[in-house]
């Protein structure tokens, strides 16, 4: 009875072991290939799932970069003004002429992991969700070096900032 126990053990180990090793791997993949993203300042579109466009920073200000304040409020702060400098999302949406038809959500994916979905009602609207890529007249930095960036998600009409999306490296429209 004891070596059965013993042996039904040593099997689920096994069994976890291997499990954790696969998942190891795949996990090392995806983090190389988010490092890519970031290291290249790329952000990747998608339509449904299906990847159509890669975007950089000289893309993204080609569809018109704008200046615009926002307070930044979180947790551990009270809120403070900065004057960001991006481009608002839908602009950049329209310039890779993308069909909007039947498009409802807007989900942004950053690097760390971190989701947020949008009504497409909030990406339309030229005055509310933007790619920003400055604070006060600074590059936003990399992760990696304590910044924000690449590109950060702002949406002006979150008055807590709570909707907010830093280090982004993926816009998915469903």
């Amino acid at each position: 009875m004891k070596k059965k126990n013993l042996i039904i053990i040593l099997s689920v180990a096994a069994v976890l072991i291997i499990i954790v090793g696969v998942m190891a791997a795949l996990n090392s993949s995806s983090i190389r290939s988010r490092k890519e993203l970031q290291d290249s300042a790329c952000i990747i579109i998608k339509k449904g799932g299906e990847e159509i466009a890669s975007i950089d920073m000289e893309y993204i200000s080609s569809a018109g970069e704008e200046d615009f304040q926002a307070d930044l409020d979180t947790s551990e702060t009270d809120p403070e003004e900065h004057l960001y400098s991006g481009v608002p999302l839908i602009k950049v949406l329209n310039l890779l002429e993308i069909n909007m038809d039947g498009i409802e959500t807007v989900i942004v994916r950053a690097l760390d992991g971190y989701t947020v979905a949008f009504d497409i009602s909030e990406a339309e609207d030229e005055e509310n969700m933007y790619i920003a890529y400055k604070i006060d007249g600074q590059y936003l930095k990399d992760k990696s070096q304590g910044g924000l960036g690449p590109y950060q998600i702002i949406t002006r009409k979150d008055p807590y900032s709570q909707r907010w999306c830093k280090f982004v490296m993926e816009i998915d429209l469903q």
